[in-house]
Parts: C-alpha cells; sequence; structure tokens
C-alpha cells in the first residue's frame, strides 16, 4: 500500500514492510495456485478489557454497534470496526476509524468501571496473504490445522508462523488470511512468505 499523504506527523510514518514493498509485489502468484502477499500498515488496533458480565460491556457493544464475541477463536464486526477474541475478557479492536478517536470513545463508554483501553497500533503491523494457495503456504509453518472444516472465515486466533508469533484471522473463503506479527517480527515474516510462496511459480510435482 502506499505510503500516507497526509500532513504533519503522520506523514513522517513509515510502515514497519516500507523496504519490502516491491518484493512481496514481485512475489506475486498467478493461476491456479496463485498467491499474493501484501501489507496494510497504520490500521487501528485499540486493546481492550473489560468484564464481559458488566454493564460496561454492553456500553462498549453499543459503542462498537457489535457484540464481544465470547469464544476462543471468534469475530464480530461492524461497520468500520472488526473485535477479535483474545481471552475471556480481552479483545483487540481493529478498525479503519482514527485510532485517538476510537480508544477516546471506548474509554468514555467504559467510564469508571473497571478495565483498560489502550491504542496498540503501532505495536503489530498486518500482512495479507491471498490467493488459492494461501492455506498451503501457510501450513508450511503454522501447527493449526486450516482445513476449512477446522478454520474458516470470521475466525482469527494466537499461533506462529515460522517461528513468528501472529494474531491469524481468516477473513474470506478465498481464502484471505490477515496475520498480525509484532512489527519487530515483521521483516523475518514477510521474508519467511516470500520464500514459502516461491514453491508455487513452478508446475505442480505430481
Amino acid at each position: 500500500m502506499a505510503e500516507p499523504t497526509e500532513a504533519g506527523p503522520v506523514r513522517l510514518r513509515r510502515s514497519p514492510l516500507a523496504h519490502l514493498e516491491e518484493r512481496m509485489r514481485a512475489a506475486t502468484v498467478t493461476g491456479a495456485r496463485g498467491v499474493t502477499l501484501t501489507e496494510w500498515p497504520f490500521i487501528t488496533m485499540v486493546n481492550l478489557r473489560v468484564d464481559p458480565a458488566s454493564e460496561a460491556a454492553d456500553r462498549i457493544e453499543k459503542t462498537l454497534g457489535a457484540p464481544l464475541p465470547r469464544q476462543c477463536g471468534h469475530t464480530t464486526a461492524s461497520g468500520p470496526h472488526t473485535v477479535v477474541w483474545l481471552g475471556p475478557d480481552e479483545w483487540l479492536v481493529l478498525s479503519q476509524a482514527e485510532g485517538t478517536a476510537v480508544a477516546t470513545e471506548l474509554k468514555e463508554a467504559l467510564g469508571g468501571d473497571p478495565g483498560s483501553v489502550v491504542d496498540v497500533s503501532a505495536n503489530r503491523t498486518t500482512l495479507e496473504l491471498s490467493g488459492p494457495a494461501a492455506r498451503q503456504v501457510l501450513e508450511k509453518g503454522c501447527p493449526l490445522d486450516l482445513h476449512p472444516r477446522a478454520f474458516g472465515p470470521g475466525q482469527a486466533v494466537s499461533t506462529t508462523v515460522g517461528p513468528v508469533a501472529v494474531l491469524l484471522w481468516q477473513v474470506d473463503g478465498a481464502p484471505t488470511y490477515r496475520l498480525l506479527p509484532r512489527s519487530s517480527f515483521a521483516d523475518y515474516l514477510a521474508r519467511w512468505l516470500i520464500d514459502a510462496m516461491s514453491e508455487y511459480r513452478g508446475p505442480e510435482v505430481p
């Protein structure tokens, strides 16, 4: 993705994988075994902790326009927001809206009740792996069962890809996956994925 063009401090931001943009584009494979890798930088991410049975949780759900998912692997979405389950009382809110605005609205909804709202947008970046061979690429280094019978669209879990810890979210049945590594590990993960994708440039071995 292109770097932001907004004036002021935002214009100075540089994504963790800006230096690999051309390599990721060049790694694209088309056809029946196609797969693409792109970075989605600067997505708003807000860590939320609250008692799911509390009135504060009800207020937060109204603010988000979506219920807080209650089970491991589940996500919910409404408008610009997607909410990912991290634990019994913890979620990650992913949003297309501006981070400060999202965090402020959630803090107001939490009020003085126990809990926390922290903008962690700079903590991770987002890699998108998509195409017919995307699942096979991930299976080279992910211990999860990624077969559609076990993991499908709308599910997200913490796991590893190669040696890198990620939040893995399947967006659709294409399949399209979004991987959220810590920013400091993003370079290694992107290079690992580029290498894993290279096999699919050649013909399938019977």
